[in-house]
């Protein structure tokens, strides 16, 4: 997956489509994160134990890796990634427009 938790991502299609925000969690085998402040859904909770309140409650809602890009955080352009080797053999990812280690 080229999106991971942590990285900073903008939205290309749907109704928050040019929005940015920070991937909080990762399916993998479902292909979907959940992205801080992207794709909120409001839900009506009830409250279960006594002194627990109730109410609309606000939450994000999975969304499609397809439909995230990274974005840089040297160059704030969303781009892809590439990887580059180190002499010791780790593999790490770089911004295919500027260069930088991601």
């Amino acid at each position: 997956m080229h999106i991971k938790s942590n990285d900073t991502v903008i939205v290309l299609s749907g109704r928050d489509k040019g929005k940015q925000g920070k991937v909080m969690n990762v399916d993998p085998k479902g292909g979907k994160a959940i992205v801080e402040g992207i794709s909120v859904a409001k839900r009506h909770k009830k409250p279960r134990k006594q002194g627990e309140p109730g109410g609309i409650i606000t939450m994000e809602t999975p969304i499609y890796v397809s439909k995230l890009m990274r974005v840089c955080p040297k160059c704030s352009k969303p781009t892809r990634q590439a990887f580059a080797f180190e002499e010791d053999g780790t593999k790490y990812r770089i911004c295919k427009k500027c260069g930088a280690g991601i």
